[in-house]
């Protein structure tokens, strides 16, 4: 089930935001994400966070985050991956939307994989100020 974040969804989202956010990004230090959980944690109520939860308790496994047409973060908790969570994710905010962009660091495989399989085009590469590491901006355009 795919719904808007609720308040109450805060503490399970933040714990696999960072879970998730530390498997899929090994090659940057572990401190940038640690210290940006605070950041993450006062934005996530203001924006457009949709999560993907449990039917039967309700408990949040996977988000997306839309500012406008940019997709500004999606992941899945490590132990629902490869579930098709992120895809659903993926489609119902295509169902919002005639167009999204992302950014993907370029060691991101897996990520990377799944974008291009969605559909998405890399259009610029780029480095990442905060990081330093090297990414793709990519676009999706519904037909």
């Amino acid at each position: 089930m795919i719904r808007k974040m609720q308040p109450a969804d805060l503490e399970p989202v933040l714990n696999f935001w960072l879970a998730a956010t530390l498997q899929a990004h090994s090659f940057i230090d572990p401190a940038y994400w640690h210290n940006n959980l605070e950041p993450v944690r006062q934005m996530l109520p203001q924006a457009e966070v949709y999560v993907y939860a449990k039917a039967a308790d309700g408990q949040p496994l996977g988000l997306i985050g839309l500012d406008g047409d940019y997709i500004a973060g999606l992941f899945v908790a490590p132990e629902a991956q490869a579930q098709g969570i992120g895809k659903q994710l993926l489609d119902y905010a295509k169902s919002l939307r005639s167009q999204l962009t992302l950014r993907v660091y370029q060691q991101n495989e897996r990520a990377l994989r799944f974008y291009q399989r969605e559909g998405f085009q890399i259009e610029n590469e780029q480095i990442d100020e905060a990081t330093g590491a090297a990414e793709y901006l990519m676009h999706w355009q519904a037909y």
